[in-house]
């Protein structure tokens, strides 16, 4: 279920004066297509900002990460500013404390809050009484950050967003319904294909329907083979993901046809790339040989996250004009 938005008393919603990244819905197309373009500046010059300077940022992560945790201390460093790292061990969450006085106290110590937790209703409630910017590094339902790096990789490979085409296979989860949410709202054709009982959410697949623009938009089906034909781009996440291991076995059973390899790759356009979110399990969601040969994108992606956060924390913190790149 998308988060719902917090409305400011008295005044017409603005999603950027509310400042939180909660599910990507957030940001308006004009605005996702000015932060690609920004963090695509950042890629060329990785000191080219120095929007954090004085300001530090707080990384909460409930769930363990190795691309998120590195990828926002590097960048929130490289801005100028200052991360710290927490985990609900070393808070007093730990001890009973309400996320509602967790977020009270906090942002008035930091500039962003970037949370990482299973439940979305949990960051939801940090952002609802949070005065500074909330950030979803990651939950159940959404990983928009992610999809904000895929789709600078897109950008960057194919010098373009509106009209491509990208495929994902594997299970509905909360990649799925970011770059659903994501893609749609860039112009990209998101084809999702999953076995009927993994289908991601149908909420969010009509929400992100409804915001598509320029040519955008989500189909859903169950044959991996009709969502990979003419795309631009195949990707697939891993198969057993955090709190899904005591169905580990027959969820392999059942995603065992959406396997990302070369044959499904040839279903493609001819310049199509391999996606793939980390961490992978070569031989299982994807082949080896995908992973690691010529028309693999993953290592850009994974590097991508780190300019594409940036260009978030810029636009969140500092909120300069948003403008066309000359």
């Amino acid at each position: 279920m998308v988060a719902p938005v917090k409305e400011v008393p008295g005044e017409d919603y603005d999603p950027l004066v509310a400042r939180h990244f909660l599910t990507g819905e957030e940001l308006t197309s004009d605005e996702l297509g000015l932060l690609i373009e920004r963090a695509l500046e950042l890629k060329e010059d990785r000191r080219g900002s120095d929007a954090l300077d004085g300001h530090s940022v707080a990384l909460v992560f409930e769930r363990p990460s190795t691309r998120t945790r590195v990828s926002f201390e590097v960048g929130i460093t490289e801005m100028g500013g200052h991360p710290i790292v927490m985990r609900p061990d070393e808070t007093q969450l730990s001890r009973g404390e309400s996320l509602r006085d967790f977020a009270l106290v906090l942002s008035r110590f930091v500039a962003a809050v970037g949370v990482r937790t299973a439940a979305q209703s949990a960051l939801d409630e940090v952002a609802m009484h949070s005065h500074v910017p909330v950030i979803n590094m990651l939950t159940d339902e959404h990983h928009p950050c992610q999809a904000l790096a895929d789709l600078l990789t897109l950008r960057e490979r194919f010098g373009r967003l509106a009209g491509l085409k990208l495929a994902y296979v594997g299970d509905g989860n909360n990649v799925a319904h970011s770059l659903m949410l994501l893609g749609a709202k860039a112009g990209v054709e998101v084809a999702i294909a999953t076995p009927e009982e993994l289908r991601p959410e149908a909420m969010v697949a009509e929400l992100a329907g409804g915001s598509a623009s320029d040519g955008g938009g989500v189909t859903l089906t169950s044959d991996p083979s009709t969502a990979a034909a003419d795309a631009h781009a195949l990707y697939t996440d891993v198969w057993v993901s955090m709190g899904d291991e005591e169905q580990a076995g027959p969820r392999r059973a059942t995603l065992e046809p959406y396997r990302l390899d070369a044959s499904l790759l040839e279903r493609a356009r001819p310049d199509a790339i391999a996606l793939h979110c980390l961490p992978a399990h070569p031989g299982e969601e994807i082949a080896e040989e995908v992973l690691y040969g010529d028309r693999s994108a993953v290592w850009d992606q994974a590097e991508n996250r780190l300019h594409a956060q940036k260009a978030l924390l810029e636009l969140l913190v500092a909120r300069p004009p948003l403008r066309p790149v000359a």
